[in-house]
């Protein structure tokens, strides 16, 4: 006698939809996040909420972290991105973290998954009031235009961990969001 496999809590089409969704609405708002206005700042933080209300909902049914095969390249995305704009929400980001951990060890996070993973990490550790490893959270700019990055763990190995998980140097990642001079 076998087991039956558990049924699937939704189906991976559903659940694609669902988080492709999210994405498209959280790129749809996203300039509310540092709007001067209160009103839509409020706003965004109720959607990201929401969304990272349903992520821990979606990740526990599921069981693990999407993969593309299962929830489309969008999906995956759109999981990812619903991680990182849970600020509020660490408890949905260690879950998140967890998971994409080990889809990366697994080899089932795709190609970005180690960079998508690093990101994922130092956000976490930046809301949890932890040094980042990567320096990929910045706290804004300087008067002169250049990024203020949150705490590094260890400044002279960060572009070393980056380039480990296919993050390119700091300097040159920054340099295509700056101003032409």
């Amino acid at each position: 006698m076998h087991a039956e496999p558990a049924p699937a809590p939704e189906r991976t089409e559903e659940l694609g939809d669902q988080l492709a969704a999210m994405k498209a609405a959280d790129h749809a708002a996203s300039a509310q996040a540092n709007s001067p206005d209160p009103a839509e700042q409020l706003a965004w933080r109720r959607l990201t909420t929401r969304h990272g209300d349903r992520l821990r909902a979606l990740l526990e049914a599921h069981g693990h972290w999407p993969t593309s095969q299962e929830v489309g390249e969008e999906g995956v995305l759109g999981a990812w991105l619903v991680a990182q704009h849970a600020d509020r929400q660490l408890d949905v980001q260690r879950l998140a973290l967890r998971l994409l951990e080990q889809a990366v060890e697994d080899g089932t996070a795709g190609q970005e998954g180690p960079a998508r993973l690093a990101f994922l990490r130092d956000r976490l550790h930046v809301n949890a009031g932890l040094p980042q490893r990567y320096g990929t959270q910045i706290q804004g700019l300087s008067d002169a235009g250049e990024p203020i990055l949150w705490p590094v763990e260890d400044p002279e190995r960060m572009d070393t961990y980056r380039s480990e998980v296919g993050i390119p140097p700091f300097a040159e990642y920054v340099a295509r969001f700056l101003p032409e001079k």
